[in-house]
């Protein structure tokens, strides 16, 4: 099998000055995570590579980038899950982790847990030597602005910029290797002015990440509240179940979702044969992956480019 790195950006009313870095992030991540696979690295290795290239780059709402809470903080969240074992790690509300999605693989590799939260996830990050970064040094100029704005408005966003026109949020990653053995990871900064202590979609296991070898590996983006309610990872993995391809699994399950709950989302997916599903009912999610020599990617409904690595 073909080994295969499905990245995603966050799925949301991106504005078009916006665009262009995000285009430039996921590709980056993409080929970050194809990389480590084709040197000899796990599923594991490929999917926190990806996500981790994603926490750095201010374009996204993870890690370096987030958004920050009504006190002016970042606290974030992440998960990661193996489809072998189908053992998973999960941290919320954590703060001055420059990333995330590692710290979810240490509670999933180094704990008897699969999720830890706030102090204790920060105590525990103490603890396994995972390096902080300085109080308030993830606050970016445009987070500040963003909330600054939020304050006046009450408008509730997780795409900052030039233009903070609507929502977009959270990054994530699938990948299958040769053997089609499935990992997925999901890091988010979360909303845009959200309460103090709120815990979102990305570090539930079923919502933002899921990952089984026997039928696939899926990451969302979106409305966190109603991806969580809807379980819309574990949902799509339950509809290729039923005999559904990646695709049809990915936009009949968003489709669903949007008319019981009305809110949007995205998704990646892949299937344990490699069959590749993206789907979003927002405006724009920015996606990437590669296979082969071949790098895919788009960001507008039914956009898709191809170029040679």
């Amino acid at each position: 099998m073909e080994p295969i790195v499905l990245v995603h950006g966050g799925a949301g009313d991106i504005p078009d000055c916006n665009v262009e870095a995000k285009i430039v992030g996921v590709k980056k991540s993409a080929k970050i995570g194809y990389e480590v696979l084709k040197n000899g690295g796990s599923v594991l290795d490929a999917v926190e590579a990806a996500v981790k290239s994603m926490e750095d780059d201010e374009a996204f709402n993870a890690g370096f980038g987030s958004v920050l809470n009504l006190d002016g903080e970042v606290e974030m969240d992440a998960s990661i899950m193996l489809g072998e074992t189908l053992m998973s790690g999960g941290v919320t509300i954590v703060r001055d982790i420059e990333h995330p999605i590692s710290l979810a693989r240490l509670v999933m590799e180094k704990t008897p847990h699969f999720t830890l939260a706030g102090a204790g996830a920060n105590k525990f990050a103490t603890e396994q030597g995972v390096p902080t970064v300085p109080p308030g040094s993830l606050v970016t100029k445009s987070a500040q602005q963003a909330l600054d704005q939020f304050k006046k408005t009450g408008y509730v966003r997780t795409e900052i910029g030039e233009k903070n026109t609507g929502e977009v949020g959270t990054v994530g990653a699938v990948a299958i290797d040769s053997q089609g053995r499935l990992a997925a990871g999901t890091s988010t900064g979360g909303l845009n002015g959200k309460m103090v202590g709120r815990s979102s979609d990305t570090s539930v296991i079923g919502s933002g990440t899921y990952a089984d070898d026997d039928l696939g590996a899926v990451s969302t983006t979106g409305h966190g509240e109603t991806i969580a309610r809807f379980c819309l990872a574990h949902t799509i993995i339950k509809s290729m179940e039923s005999g559904r391809n990646a695709e049809q699994a990915t936009h009949e399950s968003l489709c669903k979702m949007k008319a019981r709950l009305n809110n949007s989302a995205g998704a990646i997916t892949l299937s344990k044969t490699g069959e590749v599903g993206i789907g979003f009912n927002s405006n724009r999610m920015a996606w990437a992956y590669q296979k082969g020599d071949e790098i895919h990617f788009g960001i507008d409904p039914n956009e898709k480019h191809v170029e040679k690595v």
